[in-house]
């Protein structure tokens, strides 16, 4: 059994059994982790280069690349040339890439919605504020920022 005795303890244990899970309601899309990351990603942030999509799920650029390359034949992005940095691809979802990232999104959020569902409403908002807070305190946490745009200069996925 696993030792949840103190805020640290617990906040990993509760990551590890939720990752988990997201992971195989996640499987629902037939990519692998590393392309529904990706896909999640895109969504969210647009457009971005190799390097930029590594840096920010602290990813190696070779898991990247070949995580691309199959989603490329899959139909759900593009790799072009990158217009502001000849050297680097850019990567975008193809309106596939898109259907299926919402698709994704909506299975994600109906199984956070499966599991707050036992809550009575008091429980829900008391939870939901927690996550709130919890949501805050990461924004202005070095090391969960560290791969963030704002700061993934030369180096500085290291951190990662």
């Amino acid at each position: 059994m696993t030792d949840t005795s103190t805020a640290g303890a617990l906040l990993r244990e509760i990551a590890r059994r939720y990752s988990r899970a997201q992971r195989v309601v996640a499987d629902c899309c037939r990519a692998t982790g590393t392309q529904c990351h990706l896909l999640t990603e895109l969504d969210g942030a647009g457009p971005l280069s190799l390097i930029d999509l590594g840096a920010r799920l602290c990813l190696e650029k070779s898991w990247v690349s070949r995580a691309v390359d199959a989603m490329v034949q899959r139909g759900l992005v593009t790799k072009e040339p990158n217009p502001a940095d000849a050297r680097s691809w850019l990567v975008t979802l193809t309106p596939a890439g898109a259907q299926t990232a919402a698709e994704l999104n909506r299975s994600l959020d109906n199984h956070a919605e499966q599991l707050l569902a036992g809550l009575n409403a008091r429980q829900r908002a008391s939870v939901e504020a927690s996550l709130h807070l919890l949501m805050e305190a990461l924004k202005q946490d070095g090391a969960a920022n560290c791969c963030l745009p704002a700061t993934t200069k030369k180096g500085a996925n290291a951190c990662c």
